[in-house]
């Protein structure tokens, strides 16, 4: 059974998620720590559990959620993975982090892609890549069917969904892959979303105003 613990970090609240096994492998889920006394928080928890990082995953490449990127890259020696489609973004993280008064030394990078269809697995487990546009290109969830829960980034939250004035962004779209990837799920689906708290699915479905 996955195992999850969510952390908030950076000036954006986003969560990043740590998932892991009996076999103490884990997969880190848009590592949002943007300082070091964040990235040493998230360092203790995985130290303090046994935990062996294996993978590294972006939901999507906006700047709050892949600030993290170029420090655990030297903390852990592993790199990060995401939609092609989100390169856009990532080449540009220097200059938007700017726009919003943060220092980023680099522009962090990916070393796979991954799209829709794909299995990620980690020890015993596995989550199944949905793409998600909408909210930006590049955007995917990762889905357990097994534990009953997926993880959106940005694309659904509780009583919300994405914005989509960002560059890339499509309301129609992004309402499309709501309906066809994430609200044929269950409704007890446990939605873990980019920022705030979680939801399900079928209170989505049953209460979300702009759905």
């Amino acid at each position: 059974m996955i195992q999850i613990k969510k952390f908030v970090f950076n000036p954006f609240q986003v969560n990043t998620f740590v998932l892991y096994d009996e076999t103490m492998e884990c997969v880190i889920i848009d590592p949002g720590c943007s300082d070091g006394t964040e990235s040493l928080e998230l360092m203790d928890f995985i130290k303090e559990e046994g935990l062996k990082p294996v993978r590294m995953l972006l939901t999507h490449t906006h700047v709050d959620h892949v600030m993290g990127i170029n420090m655990l890259e030297e903390m852990l020696g592993i790199k990060a993975e995401a939609h092609e489609a989100g390169l856009v973004f990532l080449d540009h993280t220097i200059s938007t982090a700017a726009t919003y008064g943060i220092s980023i030394d680099k522009n962090p990078s990916v070393v796979n892609y991954i799209k829709e269809g794909d299995e990620i697995t980690f020890g015993k487990s596995k989550l199944d890549v949905l793409y998600t546009p909408g909210h930006a290109d590049g955007s995917v969830c990762f889905l357990s069917r097994k534990d009953g829960f997926v993880i959106v980034g940005d694309v659904l939250f509780q009583m919300s969904i994405g914005r989509t004035d960002f560059p890339t962004g499509d309301y129609d779209l992004l309402k499309q892959n709501i309906f066809e990837k994430l609200f044929t799920l269950p409704d007890d689906t446990v939605v873990y979303s980019g920022h705030g708290p979680e939801t399900s699915i079928g209170f989505e479905k049953s209460n979300n105003p702009f759905l």
